[in-house]
């Protein structure tokens, strides 16, 4: 006789708790695929386009969506019988976004831009009618911009300040720029109000501000703006350093590297507004 019985009685239990493991896996797994459909543009959706749209049976979709309508995870049109995200995510992002810290959530992408630039990473915030510098990594290198933590600058000389004012709203961006008073920081300082707004369309437009020389006399950078969950500008990640060391192609390539580490911040932070960012890369 084999002494081991029992053992082998208990063993032959466990694929079945394994099996409903897997079940309540897979469920979960779809029911996120579900609630992974909803976008600001398609915010309120049917069964069968869910079905569409995740490849699952229409009668799985319609199970779960009804389950997720029960939990408050849904709302559904008694009219159309579409559904929409209901109020308990509401709470969920809102738990979320009162406990995140931008600086700690900008941390490992600032520690990666340095490593892949090799020049300094700064994060501004806007406070006021200004930019305060949060944070920031120095470049090695023996000759480099030094930002200085709680620093205050002016929003209209350099490219994190230009790209903060760029992206807010405009009553707001006229606001700063009839309070503000041009005082010049080097030969190539925007002093003209018209210059300035002209370079805030631009910036607006591609996404990123450059600057060459307009608050530090020979050093250049390249910023992005950082969005929250209500798609406001918060902040703004620059890379920074040496205007000889800025060619067209290192101009190039540090743009895309912003651009993205910003994007990856922003969606850290909430941000779902992917639309902007898909134009730049």
């Amino acid at each position: 006789m084999y002494p081991y019985n029992d053992y082998i009685v208990l063993w032959d239990t466990i694929p079945l708790i394994g099996t409903t493991f897997r079940g309540k896996m897979q469920t979960l797994d779809r029911a996120v695929q579900i609630l992974d459909c909803y976008t600001l543009d398609r915010y309120e959706l049917g069964v069968r386009e869910i079905a569409r749209l995740t490849g699952l049976s229409t009668s799985v979709c319609g199970r779960l969506m009804a389950a997720l309508k029960d939990q408050g995870i849904l709302n559904q049109n008694e009219v159309s019988k579409t559904y929409s995200i209901g109020p308990k995510p509401l709470r969920w992002a809102e738990i979320y976004s009162t406990n995140l810290d931008i600086r700690n959530v900008s941390l490992p992408v600032i520690n990666e831009l340095l490593l892949e630039t090799q020049e300094t990473i700064s994060l501004y915030i806007l406070d006021g009618c200004e930019r305060l510098c949060i944070e920031r990594m120095e470049s090695a290198q023996n000759v480099r911009i030094v930002a200085r933590i709680g620093r205050r600058l002016p929003l209209y000389a350099g490219s994190a300040g230009k790209v903060l004012l760029a992206f807010l709203p405009f009553h707001r961006q006229e606001e700063i720029i009839n309070a503000t008073t041009f005082t010049p920081f080097t030969a190539s300082t925007i002093l003209d109000p018209v210059l300035l707004r002209q370079e805030l369309r631009k910036i607006r437009q591609q996404g990123y501000a450059f600057s060459d020389g307009e608050w530090v006399a020979d050093a250049a950078g390249i910023a992005a703006p950082i969005f929250d969950h209500k798609s406001d500008v918060i902040a703004a990640l620059t890379v920074s350093g040496p205007s000889a060391r800025f060619s067209p192609e290192t101009i190039q390539r540090y743009k895309k590297a912003i651009l993205q580490g910003a994007e990856k911040i922003s969606f850290d932070l909430g941000y779902v507004g992917n639309i902007y960012f898909q134009q730049q890369h």
